[in-house]
């Protein structure tokens, strides 16, 4: 029995450990994650030098938090790094840059997924912004981005299994797309009409005009 006391000692060292560096992993995620929740905020509040800091904060943070972690807790990363790519796309994308690619941004394939998959949802908010800034062109802009993202991931439906997640998130971005595309159309309408009366209306002024003269 004293080989088994000796062994399970070691075991019991082995896991103690290994729950630090779990609770350690966990506690850094979420100081990334909440860099880049900051990060988007600045984006969508415009102001974007505070969201590059927060992004850069978060970058900093996760490059520490990989560092100093082994493959028994690689699993934790998956968020934090979805995070990252989420945040690091809608910036780019805010300042008019592609997407960053899964090589730059250095996560793992399954975050860079989930990642690209969540930014469609803040991109509709970038939409929405557009709209109420009468601005369509950027507006249009950003749903084609949306529309590229999902026809791009949804075949990898598939890999649901490894990607957990992927076939909800790639669902939800194709029904906030159609709902989008709703949103665009009727802009559009809107914008046709408007300029359909300030086309009559100068039709109209220009009568009256050479009536009276």
């Amino acid at each position: 029995m004293e080989e088994i006391k000796l062994s399970v000692k070691k075991v019991e060292a082995h896991l103690s450990g290994q729950l630090e560096l779990r609770e350690r992993v966990l506690k850094d995620s979420r100081d990334v994650i909440s860099a880049c929740s900051k990060a988007i905020i600045g984006v969508h509040t415009r102001r974007m030098k505070e969201a590059e800091r927060e992004l850069a904060i978060a970058k900093t943070l996760l490059q520490k938090l990989k560092a100093g972690a082994d493959g028994s807790v690689s699993r934790y990363l998956v968020s934090p790094e979805t995070e990252f790519v989420e945040a690091s796309a809608v910036i780019a994308l805010a300042k008019g840059r592609r997407i960053p690619s899964l090589d730059s941004l250095k996560t793992s394939p399954e975050a860079y997924l989930l990642g690209l998959l969540d930014t469609v949802g803040e991109l509709k908010r970038l939409v929405l912004d557009s709209i109420m800034r009468r601005d369509t062109f950027e507006a249009k802009r950003y749903f084609e981005t949306m529309e590229g993202i999902y026809a791009t991931c949804s075949p990898l439906a598939v890999f649901d299994h490894v990607a957990n997640g992927a076939r909800r998130k790639i669902d939800v971005a194709r029904m906030l797309a159609e709902d989008t595309r709703g949103l665009i159309a009727e802009e559009t309408r809107r914008e046709e009409v408007s300029r359909s009366m300030a086309r009559l209306e100068r039709k109209l002024g220009s009568a009256s005009s050479k009536r009276t003269g």
